[in-house]
């Protein structure tokens, strides 16, 4: 075993504080990773106070994680020590049921997330990437191009990919009509990908202060949601909204702006549930909700591949581990733009 040290909330609820821990022996098949960058995402926050239920504590946040390969197993043959690396949400899965062959291991149901979940081998309790290491399997360990920066990178393994598939899956292109709601961590990856892929972008948002950014970011025009004369004027209008929201809403006010056969892509989780939708709104122009999860592991590295290509990485800031909790409390206030990435060589001071 390996020691190491991260932060950890120790119980629910409880503030984040230095931890010493241990990674396990590098299997024949292991990458061993120093980590240099790892990014807050809100389901962090969410975890640490098991909101969601099913927290095992301690638990050490993080899966938006790059860094460097410090050691390989035996078998490993496409990495090398010194490599830029990145892990995200996943670091196993069964590789043999339906989803894992169709490169969806966010849907195998024995997926082993990067914490809060159970190694799949021994059954301890997986630890993230507030530490100064990580050992994952090298199946799910993913390459990054020296084109990219590697603090900016760090949030695409989450933020990124989660805003990319669906645009992907739903096959969002020119000619689109495409929403995003919410402009935090995720609305504004969705920005840059959706202008990326060629859609005409709007972007929802209940702040007009947010407008001059948006359009920076990629947005061909901006909505303020709680003005009913501009929502109105986009009735019956898009192909596509991606709903980036996490907190409980009506779902109804984005329903009726998509056109016939339109689909709405919730990718929020909110800690309660949005009220139910009315069905009619459903069901008279064929319209659909749907959810999406992430990214498998070639869909991750594919778009990681196309942000090296494209430019495309995260608006940070960077945040040494020992503001953490101030973080998540300016998370929470939507006080960032648009990313907080916490820089572990701060582990060392």
């Amino acid at each position: 075993m390996t020691q190491t040290i991260g932060y950890a909330a120790l119980q629910q609820g409880a503030p984040l504080t230095p931890f010493n821990f241990e990674r396990r022996e590098l299997r024949a098949t292991d990458v061993q990773i120093d980590i240099l960058y790892c990014g807050v995402c809100h389901s962090d926050i969410h975890q640490t106070r098991n909101e969601w239920g099913g927290a095992l504590f301690p638990i050490v946040p993080g899966h938006e994680i790059v860094g460097k390969v410090s050691k390989i197993g035996e078998a490993v043959t496409e990495f090398k020590i010194g490599d830029n690396v990145g892990v995200g949400c996943l670091v196993d899965s069964c590789r043999t049921c339906s989803d894992c062959e169709d490169h969806l291991e966010q849907f195998c149901n024995k997926a082993s997330f990067t914490y809060n979940s159970p190694e799949k081998v021994t059954g301890a309790n997986n630890y993230g990437g507030y530490s100064k290491q990580i050992v994952v399997n090298h199946d799910f360990v993913l390459h990054i191009s020296d084109k990219l920066n590697l603090a900016e990178t760090a949030p695409l393994l989450c933020a990124g990919i989660t805003t990319y598939s669906p645009l992907k899956h739903w096959n969002i292109g020119k000619g689109d009509k495409v929403g995003i709601v919410g402009l935090g961590g995720l609305g504004h990856m969705g920005l840059k990908f959706a202008h990326a892929f060629g859609a005409y972008v709007v972007l929802f948002t209940t702040t007009p202060a947010k407008a001059e950014d948006a359009k920076r970011l990629g947005a061909d025009e901006v909505v303020i949601s709680t003005n009913a004369e501009e929502m109105q004027a986009h009735l019956g209008s898009f192909d596509f909204i991606l709903n980036t929201v996490a907190a409980p809403h009506n779902l109804d006010d984005y329903t009726l702006l998509l056109k016939r056969d339109g689909t709405l892509c919730l990718v929020g989780v909110p800690d309660h549930p949005h009220a139910s939708p009315t069905v009619s709104h459903l069901i008279f122009k064929r319209r659909s909700i749907v959810g999406s999860l992430i990214g498998g592991l070639k869909e991750t590295q594919e778009m990681l591949d196309f942000c090296a290509e494209h430019g495309i990485s995260s608006d940070i800031e960077i945040i040494p581990i020992q503001e953490i909790n101030q973080a998540y409390q300016r998370v929470l206030k939507s006080d960032v733009k648009y990313r907080f990435v916490i820089d572990l060589a701060s582990l060392e001071q």
